[in-house]
């Protein structure tokens, strides 16, 4: 935590942008410090993922790729990925994201295709919840990951 009070406001920014592609969320992070520890940061993190309005959202879906699929899947399956992103765009306007914190790469496929075909059923209000949500996961994750890494040098994706 040294590291992350004591770096200077654009080294933090760029850091913090790396989590989650959000200025508004950046900064309002970046400005609570100093956190006396790791989950004083990431309720202060998840609070300031929590106000953010569907434009400041949009602002980080730009940033969000596809998980990427691990090296040993069959071309079907990037076929079928590719297909049900696609559809989920089209419905949405916008990247499908997912936190898939804590699954082997064997349960990748499976999670990702059963959630995107889950979530072409919601409305675009209800999946917008849900996006908000998922962001707010990625972003928790990759801090922690940061902090955990190389401290501000490291990136958080």
């Amino acid at each position: 935590m040294e590291h992350f009070n004591a770096a200077s406001e654009e080294d933090l920014e760029q850091a913090l942008l790396s989590c989650l592609r959000s200025l508004r969320w950046a900064r309002r992070v970046a400005d609570h410090r100093p956190y006396p520890d790791l989950d004083s940061l990431l309720a202060a993190a998840d609070e300031a993922a929590y106000d953010l309005a569907w434009p400041d959202l949009t602002e980080a879906l730009a940033a969000e790729h596809l998980p990427t699929l691990p090296p040993d899947t069959y071309s079907a399956a990037h076929t079928a990925l590719s297909a049900a992103h696609a559809a989920y765009e089209s419905r949405f306007g916008h990247v499908f994201v997912i936190c898939l914190d804590g699954l082997s790469p064997s349960e990748t496929l499976d999670r990702l295709l059963a959630a995107i075909r889950s979530r072409l059923t919601n409305d675009p209000e209800e999946e917008r919840a849900v996006v908000a949500d998922e962001l707010r996961r990625l972003a928790s994750v990759r801090l922690v990951s940061a902090l955990r890494g190389a401290g501000l040098q490291s990136t958080c994706g």
